[in-house]
């Protein structure tokens, strides 16, 4: 294997400045290097996830799923490099069709908790869905990344589901949102 990172200092940012994988150089208050630093977050997140599962069902997926974000990171950094695409979303929906058949049916809203590990997952997914409205607000005139804002949608309802998914592994039920009830006027 290559070494890639020789050198993790380098100083090239000290002036506000990144440089991406193709040797351009943006400023880090631009749209683009916010957006890696929210699918970098969403990584992040997801590799949270992991620490609170053991050997979990799920572990191997959420391992794939770090890699596939660093790949859609790697697509946002490099201009025409397009790696995640129709089978990512597929897969994606394959499981969320098949966790929400072993799920009871969703009659309420429910709020971010339960166990850790789902708190964990609703945490990602809302990092998600910036990450999402990121690549809207980063490439609204890039129709070539269609397939990450895609990508981002699909992994939000994913990220729903399997936090859905690991509340009820862990016998945990799912915290269910409760209408404020309307105070009269005349209390």
């Amino acid at each position: 294997m290559t070494y890639r990172l020789s050198t993790i200092t380098t100083r090239t940012g000290d002036g506000g400045e990144t440089g991406l994988a193709d040797g351009s150089r943006l400023q880090k208050s631009d749209p683009q290097i916010h957006l890696l630093g929210e699918i970098d977050e969403l990584n992040s997140v997801v590799g949270l996830i992991l620490a609170e599962l053991g050997e979990d069902i799920q572990r191997t997926r959420l391992l794939a799923l770090q890699h596939e974000l660093f790949e859609l990171g790697a697509d946002v950094a490099v201009p025409l490099r397009r790696k995640i695409g129709e089978a990512h979303l597929a897969a994606l929906e394959q499981d969320v069709t098949a966790w929400n058949m072993a799920l009871s049916p969703l009659r309420e809203f429910i709020l971010p908790g339960g166990c850790k590990a789902a708190a964990w997952a609703h945490l990602a997914r809302t990092v998600c869905r910036r990450a999402e409205r990121g690549v809207v607000m980063a490439f609204s005139d890039r129709p070539d990344l269609d397939q990450a804002l895609r990508y981002l949608n699909r992994l939000s309802d994913w990220l729903f589901v399997l936090a859905r998914t690991l509340n009820a592994a862990a016998a945990m039920p799912d915290v269910l949102w409760q209408p404020m009830l309307q105070v009269s006027d005349s209390e």
